[in-house]
């Protein structure tokens, strides 16, 4: 996902720009436990200055989740109300094995679905809607 997002969106190569798009960030808000989410990303209006090596003390603009086996449950039932309690605007969710991507708008302080994808759909998902997404180069080989 990175890969996709890193040229158009932080570098501006083919998109906007304007963004900084990181993997397993360190973030420590308020009265909060220190989390890394699986990507995380800000507006540059935001946070104008790239982050350094100390944990991140702003409040990411998106942040995307990988399930695996041993995170899914945590990532639904405690990142989730998490980062809709600290602002997060968008929240996506991967889950490689049944090969779709959720997607989440925070409105009033509530997760407001947006909509699902998978497979090999070609997509424009919030807040990067200003390219298309090529969703298959998501998935990983799935072992039979």
């Amino acid at each position: 996902m990175q890969e996709q997002l890193g040229p158009p969106f932080r570098r501006g190569i083919g998109g906007p720009g304007g963004w900084w798009i990181l993997p397993e960030p360190q973030i420590d808000l308020p009265d909060s436990p220190e989390v890394s989410p699986d990507l995380a990303g800000w507006r540059r209006e935001r946070m104008p200055d790239p982050p350094g090596d100390a944990p991140i003390t702003v409040v990411p603009d998106w942040v995307c989740e990988i399930f695996s086996p041993s995170t899914r449950g945590y990532d639904q039932r405690v990142k989730q109300p998490f980062y809709a309690k600290h602002g997060v605007r968008w929240l996506w969710f991967i889950d490689p094995e049944a090969r779709v991507l959720l997607a989440y708008r925070l409105e009033s302080g509530r997760w407001v679905y947006i909509g699902t994808w998978g497979n090999d759909d070609r997509a424009r998902i919030e807040p990067f809607d200003a390219i298309e997404l090529d969703l298959s180069d998501l998935w990983l080989p799935v072992s039979g």
